[in-house]
């Protein structure tokens, strides 16, 4: 799921932890602050490969979680 957030917002977050960088190729994925992410995914570029995906690793947690929680209360356990 994508998120929303405007450039300015990603400029805001360039220092904060919790970023993935992840590739369709062998490479193994790359933790820690958008701004570490963001430069490998620079140098696969300039290396002709594709860059990536950069995904923030705390959102998609919690929305997995959110959904896990939605069918708990589906099928009738206990949130």
């Amino acid at each position: 799921m994508a998120n929303d957030y405007s450039h300015d917002d990603l400029v805001g977050r360039v220092n904060t932890p919790g970023w993935r960088l992840t590739s369709d190729k062998d490479a193994p994925p790359v933790e820690g602050n958008l701004d570490e992410v963001l430069r490998t995914a620079h140098d696969r570029h300039k290396q002709g490969d594709h860059p990536g995906l950069i995904q923030e690793i705390e959102t998609a947690v919690e929305l997995e979680l959110l959904q896990i929680q939605q069918l708990w209360h589906y099928l009738g356990l206990p949130v």
